[in-house]
């Protein structure tokens, strides 16, 4: 026995399971002893001993977990509404598959995220667990297969090749939703950011050079955005993932299945999961194809880049505090620097600088393992499968931060903004419609030479009055009107 699988079966020890002894298990290799602790069994053993890769195990990801119970719950009652599997061993099946569910047992599955195999470890792990508990509902000891066998009962009208990715498009729907959820959290929370920011006047930049004059709840308003549409994006793409290719087992053609099975277990499984999954029009395509795969993660990555660029602005925004932009404050979480006292680093869009990165090099990944798949198979789903459900995770995680440790918090620097406002050379455009390019470009030669402000010369020069120029640069006449009614459209919300 492995190093990692001792842990795991420590881990299921100190669980709370009660002391046990050894039972042995066969397959075509041979036979092998397995802790009568262990829910798992012969096949998860030897992928434990194989795929010593990660340290991850696919407990990590407990959507997968649930939607293997999902799928191996509605193929059991299927295969139970056609006369193949009595409806006592059906329902054991469910009962285990419904504990499984519910967060128990999850211990059990052990075997490593990324494997040789396309997946059939994990689905060995997910037939073994079930068996076992499902024994336990009988009344019948752990490894007794004549009763309950993982293979012939739990696995009957299937195959890796319609399970595994079938479990894993129900489980990227589990983890979408609440990506969704926490990207309109973080939309929401930019969009109050920009209402509080409606008034404060800033200048806005082009190519890190002086533009023309906005506000800092335009900025924001931007953000608040760009972070909306991508989550609607996300929804889009889990709408690609809704067909399933389960009930075409091996290679898409069906062998070994009822011929009803597919539209069966595919009902089953909307009631049981709750994902409007559909069964693809062509199984030996859908078996194969992992285009679906690619779009989601692109759209993840699309994500993740706007993102960065926000956190990366935030970070520019507040440089500082005395030497930088200094135009807004980011909360102070912690301290910055084990030698120089008081120093205080924007922590939190640096985390979340690093989680896009991860996403980038991840949808790599998942380009070059689709472009890998050979014939009627892709064996390196479960890389696809370890990065998608890594990148959903981490950026629901550094959403979720940055909403709440940053994003909530940010104060603006009003008073330093409208200073800059004043000496910029960019608020000439402002002015420009109202005094002519010619004396715009006159003012702004003076204003650079001389160091005074461009409101100040155009005053002193006789080209408007100090009122004009104050009314002309007031925060509410620099927001087009459309703008101006989604802003009070969002106030009344």
């Amino acid at each position: 026995m492995t190093a990692s699988t001792a842990h795991a079966t420590t881990g299921i020890a100190e669980a709370g399971s009660p002391p046990g002894g050894i039972r042995l298990e066969h397959d075509l290799l041979g036979d092998r002893s397995i802790d009568d602790r262990a829910y798992f069994g012969v096949h998860t053993l030897r992928a434990t001993e194989n795929f010593p890769i990660t340290g991850i195990p696919i407990s990590t990801y407990p959507d997968l977990v649930v939607a293997l119970a999902c799928v191996k719950q509605a193929a059991a009652l299927s295969n139970a509404e056609l006369g193949l599997l009595d409806t006592d061993k059906a329902d054991a099946i469910a009962a285990a598959c419904e504990d499984i569910r519910a967060g128990s047992l999850h211990e059990h599955f052990v075997v490593d995220v990324i494997q040789g195999g396309a997946g059939t470890s994990t689905n060995m792990n997910a037939n073994e667990v079930i068996a076992n508990r499902a024994l336990e509902h009988l009344h019948r000891d752990r490894g007794d297969y004549a009763v309950m066998h993982p293979l012939e009962h739990v696995n009957m009208s299937q195959s890796t090749n319609d399970v595994y990715p079938t479990a894993v498009k129900i489980a990227l729907q589990f983890a979408i939703r609440r990506l969704h959820g926490t990207l309109t959290e973080l939309s929401e929370a930019f969009n109050t950011k920009a209402v509080e920011f409606a008034n404060v006047l800033k200048m806005g930049r082009t190519q890190l050079q002086d533009a023309v004059p906005m506000t800092l709840g335009q900025e924001f308003g931007a953000y608040s955005v760009m972070v909306a549409e991508d989550a609607e994006r996300l929804l889009e793409a889990g709408e690609l993932i809704s067909e399933i290719n389960l009930g075409g087992t091996a290679i898409g053609t069906g062998i070994n299945a009822h011929p009803h099975y597919a539209g069966l277990a595919c009902r089953r499984l909307r009631e049981i999961s709750g994902v409007p999954v559909i069964t693809a029009p062509d199984l030996v395509e859908a078996t194969q194809d992992v285009g679906a795969f690619v779009q989601l993660s692109g759209v993840l990555k699309r994500t993740a880049v706007k993102l960065s660029k926000i956190c990366n602005d935030l970070r520019l925004l507040s440089s500082g505090p005395r030497t930088g932009l200094s135009e807004i404050n980011l909360p102070a979480v912690q301290a910055g620097s084990s030698i120089m006292p008081g120093k205080v680093n924007p922590v939190i869009p640096e985390v979340v600088n690093q989680v896009a990165f991860e996403v980038v090099g991840n949808d790599v990944a998942i380009s070059m393992a689709a472009e890998g798949g050979q014939l009627q198979l892709n064996a390196f789903e479960p890389i696809i499968t370890h990065a998608l459900f890594e990148s959903i995770t981490h950026l629901n995680s550094a959403c979720h931060t940055l909403t709440n440790r940053c994003i909530t918090g940010i104060t603006a620097n009003e008073a330093h903004l409208l200073r800059v406002v004043e000496q910029s050379i960019g608020v000439v455009t402002a002015l420009n419609p109202h005094i002519g390019y010619a004396a715009a470009s006159e003012v702004a030669a003076a204003a650079l030479t001389t160091g005074r402000s461009i409101p100040a010369l155009v005053v002193e020069q006789g080209l408007l009055t100090e009122e004009q120029v104050a009314n002309i640069l007031r925060p509410e006449a620099l927001i087009p009107t459309m703008q101006r009614e989604h802003a009070t459209d969002a106030r009344e919300v």
